[in-house]
């Protein structure tokens, strides 16, 4: 088959992250990519100047995996960011281009992590390391040759890396990697302190700087929705019960998505249909005209497929996955509001994806307000409301038209009009949840996102319990201590973060650590009673989420 000259294909890219890029949706380079890549991709030190948001992960992570040989189990390339949330998003986006090129391998290093896995990692030889400087400075007290092979370094955000209070760290970390390695700083602004790095760290640097003009079109209400990646075609569906809408599109990522979603919705009634690159133009043609003149509502599409639509009537943009970049998401939205009629746009937003939610509304200098699932009784209101608007055109004449069926009717079956009438409601309504006790039922509206307080109560026959009970202490296990730490779920705790921690600096085999409870302030950890005291000095310095562990015996009273 014979590439394409345009688009990503004319950087000469290694085939399988070129089929990679493909498949994520993209078709054209952004400005910074069209301008970085080259630079890299022959050797060359580089300063960007360019916002989060413009695609500037892109432009070093497919250069730089160009560059990487999956054959050297070895790390040969280091990007550093300043916090855990990107240094996540860089990793997923370099797993993502790579994820065609057997052997190559790619590791996030962040604080609030066990250190031993991470270590591990490196030390097996993944290819690309992902790391937060302080972290990665704790790595290199333990072994100073850690990163003696990379020969490709990123400081991604360096402005952000000083205003954190890392400059002492990436001395140390530029100490410690070969002097021939090449430099590529990413930076949304160069102040002096960046531009003295570059003078010390970078040769012969090429600049390259890109101004972002995304705006959004002010017609158009934005908000958005906290949800889990598993409950958002459940989501969907709650919002489409009370949304006032017309035409609404939505958008996903892949191709298998718009067909899955898309069947989820004809199944609940809804005239929908999926539109992505495998569907054939004529095919194409057919949905959008459908969605012009009524006889589609909904598209579920992708943001290749979705290029060029037109349709007036269209009032609601549902993102259901986050897009790429705060461009995507402008183009997305754009679909609503046309000829200056208001529209509505929902962003629905994982909790990995928090960070893209604020570059989006950093770079189009608007806030997404954020809402959440109808409850039970707006879900009521609005059925009741669709049911009222479909009765009432039929009501003026129905007398005079079916008035003596009625009397028939009621006769024949011997029931009271008021009953025949119910009946009928019941056709009508196909058995359709009309009471809040129904609805409840049907499955939870309960935002995933509301405080624990405010979620219903678990269904079941299990006894009433106290508070006291309910958050009692399990049993103990034998020959174990109960110890307690400070730290808990309001922390960012969870229960493998502090089993990797007293794995790690407490040298403890995995059985010799029994249960594990975090709760909301405090946690709980079994632990072995003999040699107690000597391992709590042990851990005494240990930090988990970048907090002192303080683990201390739990007195039962």
């Amino acid at each position: 088959m014979t590439q394409e000259t345009g688009g990503f294909a004319a950087f000469n890219l290694n085939p399988n992250i070129l089929a990679a890029v493909t498949a994520t949706g993209y078709e054209e380079p952004s400005a910074i990519q069209q301008q970085s890549i080259p630079i890299i991709m022959a050797g060359h030190d580089m300063i960007g100047q360019a916002q989060t948001g413009t695609g500037k992960t892109a432009a070093f992570a497919l250069p730089i995996l160009h560059r990487i040989d999956p054959a050297k189990r070895e790390p040969q390339a280091l990007i550093l960011a300043p916090t855990r949330e990107l240094a996540l998003q860089v990793a997923t986006a370099f797993e993502t281009y790579a994820k065609q090129m057997p052997g190559v391998t790619v590791v996030a290093v962040y604080g609030g992590a066990p250190m031993g896995p991470q270590l591990k990692a490196i030390r097996n030889g993944a290819q690309i390391v992902v790391a937060t400087p302080g972290r990665l400075c704790d790595h290199l007290r333990r072994d100073e040759k850690v990163l003696a092979t990379v020969n490709h370094l990123v400081l991604d955000e360096a402005d952000e890396m000083l205003k954190l209070g890392f400059m002492d760290d990436l001395e140390v970390i530029f100490k410690a990697l070969p002097a021939t390695r090449q430099t590529v700083l990413f930076s949304a602004t160069l102040p002096q302190s960046i531009r003295a790095i570059a003078e010390r760290h970078l040769r012969d640097p090429q600049h390259v700087k890109i101004q972002t003009k995304t705006q959004t079109v002010t017609a158009i209400e934005q908000a958005h929705l906290l949800v889990h990646a598993d409950q958002k075609t459940s989501a969907v569906l709650s919002l489409l019960e009370v949304e006032d809408f017309d035409a609404l599109i939505m958008f996903v990522r892949t191709k298998q998505a718009t067909l899955d979603l898309a069947s989820a919705l004809e199944a609940k009634g809804y005239k929908a249909a999926a539109l992505n690159g495998d569907i054939a133009q004529n095919q194409r043609e057919r949905v959008i005209d459908s969605l012009k003149d009524g006889r589609l509502d909904i598209v579920v599409a992708t943001d290749v497929a979705a290029r060029g639509l037109d349709v007036p009537r269209i009032t609601h943009v549902f993102n259901v996955d986050m897009p790429y970049d705060p461009e995507s998401y402008v183009h997305r939205i754009g679909r609503t509001g046309r000829a200056g009629r208001e529209g509505r746009a929902l962003l629905l937003v994982t909790p990995r994806e928090r960070r893209m939610l604020q570059v989006i509304e950093r770079v189009t200098g608007q806030k997404v307000a954020e809402v959440r699932l109808p409850d039970a009784q707006a879900v009521l209101d609005a059925r009741i409301k669709k049911l009222t608007n479909s009765l009432s055109p039929l009501v003026a004449d129905a007398e005079s038209t079916h008035g003596d069926l009625l009397d028939r009717l009621t006769a024949d079956i011997g029931c009271s009009p008021r009953a025949l009438a119910a009946a009928l409601l019941r056709k009508a309504t196909n058995a359709q949840a009309l009471t809040l006790a129904a609805i409840e039922k049907e499955r939870p509206l309960v935002p995933n996102n509301a405080p624990r307080g405010d979620r219903p109560e678990r269904s079941g026959d299990r006894p009433e319990r106290s508070d006291r009970e309910r958050r009692a202490p399990m049993p103990l296990g034998e020959g174990r201590a109960r110890c307690r730490t400070a730290l808990g779920a309001r922390d960012g705790i969870a229960a493998k973060n502090l089993l990797g921690a007293i794995l790690n600096e407490g040298g403890l085999a995995r059985e010799a650590i029994g249960r594990i409870q975090v709760r909301d302030s405090f946690s709980l950890v079994e632990l072995p009673e003999d040699g107690l005291e000597k391992l709590l000095t042990k851990l005494k310095d240990t930090r988990v989420a970048g907090k002192q562990l303080k683990l201390r015996r739990y007195r039962e009273d």
